[in-house]
């Protein structure tokens, strides 16, 4: 059984305080959107899908227990809401896409006029509501696929596999992008090991997704940042698969900082490199990483340590919290929930894939070219 990072029933949403991992298992409440603001900035909870499904979910948790004079002013709330989630982590393409969707949703239904307020309320809600299953179902399909697809390089048979950062349970709404194949190879027999960097300087590594390892009974193996190309020469590694955080039009990636060494080390190693995320991640209004806002995270980060200090004090710091690794270097593939592509296909194939979804959207009003 996975670890479940959300919790959401008879109205009330909860979230696994992953600051307090792995000494403390304790789950907060999000009672409003400020709340999950909060959690988001100060990283209770990260990311990129579960950002979404938490930020939209305090949404609803407010709606429900606020009174509307009309669709207007519902609209508006919701855009507001929605565009302040927006700031809380913005390098993180999900909860961006997720607002839009729902802003659009939203204007869609106050024009309408065969929808009263109270039909407008229950439809945002329940769209909302079905994020957290429909993102466990898309990472079970994109796990599988991620799976065949190394399997078949590897002719079937059992894998090492190296992964950075968190990328499952805890990073989702349950199952998980990259560590989702890797969990999917292990429940078929076909994972010899997997090895998982400690992330640094927030060792979400370290703490979550060896936590996740353990907690599964999975054969892993934490290392330094720093260890990754020694490892690659000395024990050798089958393929190295990690999430994102943002996948432009031409494939490059914003993930989680050390991602783009760890995909240069692979290239040199002549080893599979994977980027596994739902099409909610790519982003098709930004042509290259160049255009991708980078987070920078408080110097705190780095100098202290649970609340220690462990660098020289007075000494500068630069923290960004995410690089970008160039399509170039993601040899294996970028492992999607409609299958695995190759940076150079994104454009193609996953941009009329995202324009056929939004349109079945049964609130999505035509309103021509934009």
């Amino acid at each position: 059984m996975t670890l479940e990072a959300i919790k959401y029933e008879n109205d009330t949403l909860e979230i696994l305080d992953q600051l307090l991992l792995p000494g403390e298992h304790k789950y907060i409440p999000i009672s409003s959107v400020e709340d999950g603001w909060k959690a988001i900035k100060l990283m209770q909870v990260r990311g990129a899908p579960a950002i979404a499904i938490v930020g939209c979910l305090s949404l609803a948790v407010e709606l429900k227990k606020t009174l509307f004079s009309s669709k207007e002013e519902l609209s508006k709330f919701i855009e507001e809401k929605l565009n302040y989630l927006v700031t809380s982590r913005p390098t993180a393409v999900n909860m961006g896409k997720a607002a839009k969707k729902f802003i659009q949703k939203s204007e869609s239904l106050t024009t309408n006029s065969k929808f009263t307020l109270q039909d407008m309320l229950k439809r945002i809600v329940t769209a909302i509501e079905e994020m957290l299953p429909n993102d466990i179902s898309v990472n079970k399909t994109l796990s599988k696929y991620g799976a065949d697809h190394i399997l078949q390089l590897f002719n079937d048979e059992p894998v090492d596999i190296l992964t950075h950062c968190n990328t499952g349970s805890l990073a989702t709404a349950g199952y998980g992008t990259a560590l989702g194949v890797i969990r999917t190879l292990h429940e078929r027999k076909k994972l010899l090991h997997v090895y998982c960097t400690e992330t640094r300087p927030y060792n979400q590594g370290a703490r979550l997704t060896a936590y996740e390892h353990v907690y599964e009974k999975m054969p892993a193996t934490l290392i330094c940042d720093s260890m990754v190309s020694t490892l690659m020469d000395r024990r050798g590694v089958s393929a190295v698969i990690v999430g994102a955080d943002r996948v432009v039009v031409n494939g490059d990636t914003a993930n989680k900082i050390g991602t783009y060494q760890l995909a240069i080390a692979a290239k040199h190693h002549d080893i599979p490199f994977y980027v596994a995320c739902p099409t909610t991640t790519f982003d098709p209004h930004l042509e290259t990483g160049k255009d991708i806002h980078i987070e920078e995270r408080p110097h705190e980060e780095m100098t202290h340590f649970n609340g220690v200090s462990v660098a020289a004090p007075g000494i500068n710091c630069w923290n960004p919290a995410f690089d970008v690794t160039p399509a170039s270097l993601i040899t294996g593939g970028i492992v999607t929930e409609f299958g695995v592509f190759k940076p150079s296909e994104l454009a193609e194939k996953l941009v009329p894939i995202g324009m056929s979804l939004h349109l079945e959207d049964p609130d999505h009003v035509n309103t021509g070219p934009s």
